[in-house]
């Protein structure tokens, strides 16, 4: 590692662009280098404003992606399929050991944060917090034989609360990259780091979830998952160029988040739990899909229509992914482009994540839906993304009208409703 001072000096002088560019990349132009570079030395003049005594220690710069979902919506809290690919919109950290036993981290827009490693048991006044994720990755790694102790990190992020690309997965797998490399020796795997993250956004941060945003931040790449196992996930990784598809990936927020909206989310993993149950089992996957059909009339009874209904998406959804992985595996986009279009309308009608039952009158994803829809006729796909009920929905978005699309999508939701994305290769790593 490189002292923090000859960290900035050598980000100026442009030593690591071709690390840079392989988060972000191809730095094809001197503006978009620069841009890459800058965003680097500020975490590094950051880090070293706020703790200028280790400014000659041992330090790091440290990535970790968001995550976008392309197939198997909340199938994965099922020990279902997922299909997910990290972005190049990331977290980006400065590191370095501080010798207390103590973490403090500082987050742009989020302010400091000091958790004593001495007690890492969960703490209800930290739910939903920063300090709940920092003490809870500890935990993990304490408990794993891993023990870690105190470091400074100063975090910046492009990776927007609330948006469906998984921010809180992404710091999770951040700190576990942190502390993996400053005193583990890299030892663990990065999907190993992303169960770590998940037992830590269940536990210590209060918000059940299934394991595909850890993985999804973690791996890198467009990656195929099998949640059947949890603790040993299928991972595969997928090799296909979008760049040559003739379309663009584009995110839209809609002006509304889900970060209120525990409740919602929390019982779609629950009502699918009360179909398992009736079988026996703790997860829909472990269920026999015609099994389940046969038994429609006496569920209704047990559980109720939506419960059903939403059992019913799991089952079609988990199916889809497959096909999703094969059409990308055989390069066939546009097949692929049909399956995520099933996908966004069995979400909105079986699912129902696209509106919030208690606020009919808010009705911004669905709204962005049907706008998408008009404006791709039968070309592209657009459906909801990660959580649902508020939030983003993702498009993909035909070149050659992408200036009407961002036109139109910004005139209803506003002039920062556009993100356009990338898949990015790497997942959550040390830069230098």
């Amino acid at each position: 590692m490189t002292c923090p001072t000859e960290l900035y000096d050598k980000l100026s002088a442009g030593a690591y662009d071709r690390q840079l560019a392989t988060l972000y990349g191809p730095q094809k132009s001197s503006a978009a280098r620069k841009r890459s570079r800058s965003r680097a030395r500020q975490v590094v003049n950051g880090f070293l404003r706020l703790w200028p005594q280790l400014a000659g220690v041992p330090a790091a710069l440290f990535s970790s992606p968001g995550r976008t979902e392309l197939g198997g919506n909340h199938t994965d809290h099922q020990g279902g399929r997922v299909l997910c690919a990290s972005v190049d919109m990331d977290m980006l950290a400065c590191a370095a050991p501080n010798g207390t036993n103590t973490v403090e981290l500082y987050a742009e827009g989020y302010g400091h944060f000091s958790v004593d490693l001495s007690d890492l048991s969960p703490r209800r006044e930290e739910l939903g917090t920063t300090a709940a994720l920092v003490r809870g990755m500890a935990a993990g790694f304490v408990q794993g034989g891993h023990p870690v102790q105190g470091y400074c990190a100063y975090v910046t992020s492009n990776v927007p609360a609330g948006s469906g690309l998984s921010s809180s997965a992404a710091l999770e797998v951040l700190l576990g990259v942190i502390q993996n490399h400053l005193f583990c020796n890299d030892i663990l795997s990065n999907t190993r780091l992303a169960v770590l993250g998940q037992a830590t956004e269940n536990r210590y941060f209060g918000k059940p979830c299934g394991l595909m945003d850890q993985i999804g931040c973690a791996v890198g790449g467009t990656i195929a998952i099998d949640l059947g196992d949890p603790e040993l996930p299928r991972i595969r990784q997928i090799d296909f160029d979008y760049t040559a598809s003739g379309y663009q990936l584009y995110i839209i927020d809609t002006g509304s988040d889900h970060r209120d909206l525990t409740d919602a989310y929390a019982a779609i993993p629950a009502e699918m739990g009360q179909v398992a149950a009736f079988f026996g089992q703790q997860v829909l996957s472990r269920v026999e899909r015609d099994v389940f059909w046969q038994s429609i009339p006496i569920l209704r009874a047990k559980v109720g229509d939506r419960a059903v209904l939403r059992a019913i998406h799991f089952f079609e959804e988990n199916a889809r992914v497959c096909l999703q992985t094969a059409a990308l595996s055989a390069g066939d986009f546009e097949v692929f482009l049909k399956l995520c279009r099933q996908s966004g309308r069995s979400s909105a009608m079986y699912l129902q994540n696209s509106t919030v039952p208690v606020a009919p009158r808010h009705q911004a994803v669905m709204l962005a839906r049907a706008v998408v829809q008009t404006l791709l006729g039968d070309r592209g796909a657009v459906r909801v993304h990660g959580g649902g009920f508020a939030g983003t929905v993702q498009a993909f978005v035909p070149i050659d009208i992408e200036d009407t699309f961002t036109r139109t999508v910004q005139s209803v939701f506003g002039s920062h409703s556009c993100r356009l994305l990338h898949i990015r290769s790497q997942g959550g790593c040390v830069v230098v």
